[in-house]
């Protein structure tokens, strides 16, 4: 039985034996946990892993839009060094799956198995969070994995918003808009972040500028987060990656990174959240951006309304 540092036992202590691939059946998963492990794998090896999720209780929950359209985005995107690819499937048909269970194999032959009572979220694998986790038969619970795969679709199959329920992204959200009213808006907790530095000006080399240096992709950016804010409590800290709705209807994995948690960024490729600020200033992508792309665009600041302890919802609205 392991109940402490359970993120090494079943995620990393492994990756020092003949293992390139993960499969993992949870009932409850989310992608800030899949963008957390994908970042991570690549500290603690230089093998290129595939990992395969299946998330179990679809038919009997549903899923939440903003976590959908998380799974499907790591599907699709290219991915950092580490992990060759990611695949996550849902349970659609016969029961709901509460298992969970993680096999790591070499090549489709099982190695190590797990099972208890963490799903493949960040709090279930958290020092806030009390679970358990016991050694299992690798060849029992890989014939397991694949009984419940025949029952499963992809996250990203052309109709599978046919087959499982979606939920709106947030109850006081717009189901249609993605917007918050403003009598909504009132009793829920929110920052609005300069995204200009401290001379007024944009950064030269930060903020949305971080990329401008040789040897470096133009698009990178993170948003600056000041002291006083990151110390409140508001944004996760400790490389806790959280899911944000924008009020135009994109979602995005950021994290706190850098020295002091000084910046807001999206983990897996910090050029995606340039990329995402370029296109609302309609600038090309790795344009250098000024003050005065922001003055012309209509606002040089960005509001963070936080909906729970993952789930947040960015206003760059005009």
């Amino acid at each position: 039985m392991y109940y402490d540092e359970l993120k090494n036992k079943v995620f990393f202590e492994p990756l020092g034996q003949d293992v390139n691939q993960l499969y993992i059946i949870s009932g409850y998963a989310t992608p800030n946990m899949a963008s957390w492990l994908i970042k991570n794998i690549k500290r603690s090896t230089e093998k290129s892993i595939d990992i395969h999720l299946i998330v179990g209780m679809v038919p009997y929950d549903g899923l939440s839009v903003p976590i959908h359209n998380g799974f499907v985005e790591l599907m699709t995107k290219e991915l950092p060094a580490g992990v060759n690819s990611f695949t996550c499937s849902y349970v659609f048909e016969g029961s709901p799956v509460h298992s969970k269970v993680y096999i790591w194999s070499k090549d489709g032959k099982p190695v190590y198995a797990f099972s208890g009572s963490a799903n493949f979220t960040q709090p279930a694998f958290s020092s806030n969070r009390r679970e358990v986790i016991f050694r299992c038969n690798p060849e029992q619970a890989m014939e397991y994995f694949n009984r419940i795969e025949s029952d499963c679709i992809y996250c990203n199959h052309a109709e599978v918003e046919e087959y499982i329920i979606l939920y709106p992204v947030h109850t006081i959200l717009d189901r249609e808009n993605k917007t918050i009213s403003p009598v909504e808006s009132a009793g829920i907790p929110s920052v609005t972040l300069s995204l200009l530095a401290r001379g007024g000006e944009t950064g030269r080399k930060s903020g949305l500028n971080w990329g401008q240096r040789k040897r470096r992709n133009p698009n990178e950016a993170y948003i600056p987060l000041p002291a006083k804010i990151a110390r409140s409590g508001f944004f996760p800290l400790e490389e806790t990656h959280f899911t944000v709705v924008t009020d135009d209807g994109h979602n995005l994995i950021l994290r706190v990174e850098q020295e002091n948690n000084k910046a807001i960024t999206t983990p897996l490729s910090n050029a995606q959240l340039g990329e995402y600020f370029r296109n609302r200033l309609g600038l090309a992508n790795g344009e250098y951006v000024w003050k005065q792309n922001l003055l012309n665009y209509g606002r040089t600041d960005v509001t963070f309304y936080k909906l729970d302890d993952e789930q947040y919802y960015m206003d760059f609205s005009v």
